[in-house]
């Protein structure tokens, strides 16, 4: 969708993105606080996340949780928030008409809460119905075993349900009260933002009634170490095994080298036709596979991720690893990546056709290092990528030799050892 961005400086210390869409008919609002569980003792890890569920509940207006949602929901709106290791965020979405009173009663609720004990009480039992129903998902699971083993910071879901005991209501209040100041906030704001609007948007963050004090806290350094062994999580309830593959480089990536990796790993497993899922799906070896890419302050990952029958491991696996090896060595055709940017071209105008997508392009970025992203210049990014900046930034996510795999299922140890040994020249020849 066509439109403007303009970031804010508040003398309360809060900042944020206006995204101006035109006759929009719907606005959104993405409220962020650093206020993950990085923040907290360990043993308190679930405060944040329990704080998250209570917070959007009785405030000084209204005085049941309930109430707050009838209020907040009655025209069709809808309000949610997450938690991470690192942040916070509230977000809701509502008809353009009633943009005003749904901000409004976002603030309100995040400068205004009770945090009833009765309503700490309820959300206690909501999470651990949560927590128990994410350590039924698979890859979740492996996943936090994974990171685990790396050394980055994480519980896995086993070890929040046993530390959730650990947290009473007071803690609550009192990281709500740490964290939740202006200057540690940071906001996106997307919609028909005319210039009255604008104003407006800006005097209700202006005064929203929060400490002014505090700060806006560093991200956590986080560096991972080789795993000198696979992971290994038995479960014999499932026919597949669920797989991970890691590969970090001990630094951040640049937006060059973002853009060139995101193209390859398109080329590599996100369309049907791709050169590892493809090639896959033509021997009918897997139904499905993902791959992407990630950052903590210090570091950069490339990973890929399936489900796949034991005795279509192996292939799998030879298959990955000729097609990487293409890549290290450069054996990418200039069709091939035309054919790529074409697609990532296509894939960045669907992405872009709704208001919520679009301030997606922006809050991501902005909350975790406060850049803006260059949203519009993407397709002259994407037109801007060449062959000898894939080749280099795929060969360094190799060279640091920091990478390791994970394995759930039954298919037991010694085949998990033969998929690592299968896969560790990719790293051998380069470190």
């Amino acid at each position: 969708m066509k439109h403007t961005v303009s970031e804010i400086t508040l003398k309360n210390g809060a900042r944020g993105l206006l995204v101006h869409i035109p006759d929009a008919s719907v606005m959104t609002f993405d409220i962020n606080f650093r206020a993950g569980e990085y923040l907290v003792p360990q043993e308190k890890w679930e405060v944040p996340h329990l704080m998250e569920h209570v917070l959007l509940g009785a405030n000084e207006m209204l005085p049941k949780a309930r109430d707050f949602q009838a209020e907040l929901e009655k025209n069709g709106a809808y309000s949610n928030a997450s938690t991470g290791v690192y942040d916070i965020t509230y977000e809701a979405e509502c008809a353009d008409f009633e943009w005003d009173r749904v901000l409004g009663l976002m603030l309100l609720a995040i400068s205004k809460p009770l945090f009833l004990q009765e309503e700490f009480d309820a959300e206690f039992g909501n999470v651990q119905e949560e927590m128990a129903a994410r350590s039924n998902n698979h890859f979740r699971r492996l996943s936090l075993e994974m990171r685990k083993s790396f050394g980055l910071i994480v519980k896995t879901d086993a070890e929040r349900l046993q530390l959730m005991n650990n947290v009473r209501n007071d803690d609550v209040c009192e990281h709500y009260k740490r964290t939740h100041t202006t200057p540690n906030m940071r906001f996106v704001v997307s919609g028909n933002l005319t210039p009255k609007r604008q104003e407006t948007i800006e005097k209700l963050f202006a005064n929203v009634e929060l400490p002014a004090s505090g700060r806006r806290f560093a991200l956590p350094k986080e560096l991972p170490q080789t795993l000198k062994k696979p992971v290994y999580v038995p479960n014999d309830t499932v026919e597949n095994l669920y797989f991970y593959i890691d590969t970090f480089m001990q630094r951040r990536m640049s937006d060059p080298e973002t853009d060139a990796l995101n193209l390859v790993n398109t080329m590599l497993t996100e369309t049907l036709y791709s050169k590892i899922l493809g090639a896959a799906r033509e021997r009918g070896l897997v139904y499905g596979m993902n791959s992407g890419l990630s950052q903590t302050r210090d570091a950069s990952n490339w990973w890929f991720g399936a489900q796949v029958s034991d005795k279509n491991a192996a292939q799998l696996f030879t298959i990955i690893v000729d097609e990487i090896k293409k890549v290290l060595e450069g054996d990418i055709s200039a069709s091939e990546i035309e054919a790529t940017k074409q697609y990532a071209l296509g894939r960045f105008q669907r992405s872009a056709q709704t208001v919520g997508g679009t301030a997606s392009g922006y809050s991501g970025r902005y909350f975790f290092d406060e850049v803006i992203e260059p949203y519009n210049h993407i397709p002259e990014r994407i037109k801007a990528i060449h062959k000898d900046g894939i080749i280099e930034i795929s060969r360094q996510l190799f060279a640091d030799d920091v990478w390791g795999l994970g394995i759930l299922g039954d298919c037991g140890k010694d085949f998990t050892d033969e998929l690592r040994q299968s896969i560790a020249p990719l790293w051998q020849a380069r470190s």
